[in-house]
């Protein structure tokens, strides 16, 4: 399976045991049809059968199977036949010349029209050519006929079978090689885009060294890697599975999985993906995912499914497609008829004419032209790290006029970071330091874990304080060298009544400011505060200002976070309206209201409050390195790296990708209609027609592969 148009062969043939085409999803990549559950009962050997009657050959498919087939026959058989095609073409046209008294006479004095004769020895090698160019044609041509539903087979079929008819045997055989050209170079471009996604695919190592709790290490297969298990992964080598490192540092090459062109360093905690590549260090891993399950097998599967989701001017074009054969079969029976009967013309003429329409009438160019420029879409977004899921949210991206943004991990780093420090009551800096990270070594609290990564990055190390207790929501109180400490939030101070109107003032200062405030104390005094912030992104206001050169007419951030947070990181990243304090459904509240006001608009976030929103958006985005599970699923495109600058670039290439798409119909249509007023006007012959047919599918096919080479931002 290479191209659309068999797809459409199987959704006919296949649609009604299955209960409809919409249960039927097809990865032209992998060459995979997937029936989905529905009420009728349905056997895999039914569909192999009914699959055979298209002329098409089917097995069941299994997980472990090659994305390719292995067999030399079916690897090279269209390219094969179609040289031997080609090769008798020439070998039939050079006896005719010998033979007939030079090219000119072989091509025919007319250029229309039955020739006065071929030398048996040339039929014998057009017939060749004949039967190589068309062997893949007609067992498709004659499930047309038996459907009663004709197709660019059929019409090829009859053109050649025509030519035959009236002893044009080079017009037959070169119409026979140039299709079979045509279909050789679709299956080569829908080569082009799987190779690309089997180069992800070769990024997994085959085995995997797991190492056992008695520290004895052995090689096996990562399908055979349970959750929890250890493995070892040496300098230089693939990572094999998703995992946390258990221990190690070294620099990991994420760019086949998240598109960063930068090794990512990696420690103690951090998270790994398969198919990445390791740097100088060795790290032990802890297994989190099963082979299946991995980032990498979620991009191949996404890509593979995303092809089924066809886009709008897809669907355009398969509706048109199924009105424009007949009619286009219709017409060349009229030109073959009407004029010779309503003007005394030669028939011969006429028929001929007919055969030409049928030609150029070939769909092939237009139908090719939009899934050729999809697949290699979205191949090439997956390349980048942006797994957009399936043809349709790819035009909705290049049409969207208003876009919402969460803040938290969207926007902004989502982890608190020290910003300020204010020793209180003649305590030095350090002597602060030293306290609040003794208090807060015990605690797993996010606050906690910033400050304690604070104190430990000034060159401190704090020392566990003694009878540690946690305040339920308000801080936590212990003793530190025999003397009793406190720390907590603002209203905790409040309530232990030591709070000054210098300090309140402070606290509230840096509270309006989008700053969270933690307070140290002693049965004393106010011992100091420090004073923490979710960073904004890197590069947050030039990737926005990116995003409003595409035409991007409004940009929103919804925030469940407090009003005064919100508007510092407004702006900070440049962007106007803020909106605060929302609860998942206001958010849903807000996208309706953008949906109404601009039609197109994206929703980009990362948690799961995020999901509901998300839905109803146009286009959903989830920042998918450290999205959670809800929100890459409700979402459409998913980014697998924390870099909103890929928004930015899935609109350009969104954008480029439709445009590429326009050219290619447009191309397609102008091509046949300028070829179909020829054709009236006597002026094209068989084989012309079919070179510019095969000519336009050519250009559409390479025009669609300049989306594999789509730069990043």
């Amino acid at each position: 399976m290479d191209c659309a148009e068999e797809v459409a062969i199987l959704r006919r043939e296949i649609g009604p045991i299955a209960g409809g085409d919409a249960n039927l999803a097809f990865d032209i990549l992998r060459g995979k049809m997937t029936v989905l559950p529905s009420g009728l009962s349905i056997s895999p050997q039914s569909v192999i059968q009914a699959v055979g009657r298209t002329g098409m050959r089917a097995e069941a498919w299994a997980d472990e199977m090659p994305a390719v087939d292995t067999d030399f026959w079916q690897r090279r058989g269209r390219t094969t036949l179609t040289a031997i095609s080609g090769l008798f073409l020439v070998l039939g046209f050079l006896v005719h010349a010998v033979s007939s008294g030079g090219f000119l006479r072989a091509l025919g004095s007319e250029g229309m029209g039955p020739l006065s004769s071929v030398p048996l020895l040339s039929r014998l090698c057009y017939a060749v050519g004949i039967a190589a160019g068309v062997r893949y044609v007609l067992p498709k041509a004659w499930s047309a006929v038996k459907s009663l539903r004709p197709d660019m087979n059929f019409l090829m079929t009859l053109a050649v079978a025509g030519a035959i008819g009236i002893g044009e045997w080079f017009e037959a055989a070169t119409v026979a090689f140039l299709f079979a050209v045509s279909l050789a170079l679709e299956s080569w471009s829908v080569g082009r885009a799987r190779r690309a996604v089997e180069a992800l695919m070769a990024t997994a190592p085959p085995s995997v060294r797991v190492r056992d709790e008695n520290g004895s290490e052995r090689e096996i297969s990562p399908s055979d890697v349970l959750i929890g298990q250890r493995f070892v992964v040496r300098p230089g080598e693939r990572i094999a599975l998703d995992g946390n490192v258990l221990q190690g540092k070294s620099d990991v090459s994420q760019a086949p999985i998240t598109g960063e062109s930068l090794p990512v360093f990696k420690e103690k905690g951090s998270p790994v993906f398969a198919g990445t590549v390791n740097g100088a260090g060795s790290l032990e891993v802890e297994a989190t995912k099963l082979a299946g399950n991995t980032t990498l097998a979620q991009i191949i599967r996404m890509v593979g499914e995303g092809q089924s989701r066809r886009a709008p001017t897809e669907q355009w074009v398969d509706r048109f497609a199924r009105i424009y054969t007949p009619a286009i079969l219709a017409a060349a029976v009229l030109v073959a008829i009407v004029p010779p009967l309503a003007t005394d013309q030669s028939w011969a003429d006429w028929f001929y004419r007919a055969l030409v329409l049928l030609v150029i009438g070939c769909p092939c160019a237009l139908v090719i032209s939009t899934p050729v420029s999809i697949v290699a879409a979205l191949a090439s977004a997956a390349g980048h790290g942006v797994l957009v899921k399936g043809g349709a949210h790819l035009e909705d991206a290049a049409r969207l006029r208003a876009l919402a943004l969460d803040k938290t991990g969207t926007l902004t780093v989502g982890k608190p970071e020290v910003v300020s420090v204010v020793p209180l009551n003649g305590h030095s800096e350090r002597e602060l330091l030293e306290t609040i990270g003794a208090l807060e070594l015990p605690s797993g609290h996010p606050l906690a874990l910033a400050v304690v990564s604070y104190v430990r990055s000034r060159g401190i190390a704090p020392q566990p304080a003694d009878h540690f207790q946690d305040v339920s929501g308000k801080g936590a109180t212990a003793s530190l060298n025999g003397k009793q400490y406190w720390l907590g939030s603002h209203r905790f101070l409040e309530e232990r009544g030591q709070e000054t109107a210098e300090v309140h003032a402070q606290l509230e200062a840096l509270s309006n400011s989008g700053r969270t405030v933690v307070v140290v104390g002693n049965e004393e005094h106010v011992c100091g505060f420090i004073a923490l912030a979710d960073s904004l992104r890197p590069r947050v206001q030039a990737v926005l200002n990116a995003i409003r050169a595409y035409g991007i007419e409004h940009i929103v951030m919804l925030t469940g976070d407090n009003q005064g947070t919100a508007e510092r990181i407004g702006n900070e990243a440049g962007i106007s309206e803020v909106r605060a304090e929302l609860l998942p459904g206001d958010k849903v509240d807000a996208i309706d209201e953008l949906v109404r006001q601009y039609g197109y608009v994206a929703m980009v976030g990362d948690g799961i409050n995020d999901a509901p929103a998300m839905g109803r958006a146009t286009l959903a985005i989830a920042m998918g390195a450290a999205g959670s599970d809800t929100a890459i699923e409700a979402a459409d495109v998913a980014l697998m790296s924390d870099d909103l600058g890929k928004v930015a670039w899935l609109i350009g290439h969104s954008r480029r990708s439709v445009s590429i798409i326009r050219q290619n119909v447009t191309l397609a249509l102008a091509v046949k209609g300028i070829f179909v007023a020829l054709t009236f006007l006597g002026h094209a012959a068989l084989w012309t027609a079919i070179a510019a047919d095969a000519g336009v599918s050519l250009v559409v096919i390479f025009n669609a592969l300049r989306l594999l080479k789509t730069g990043r931002l």
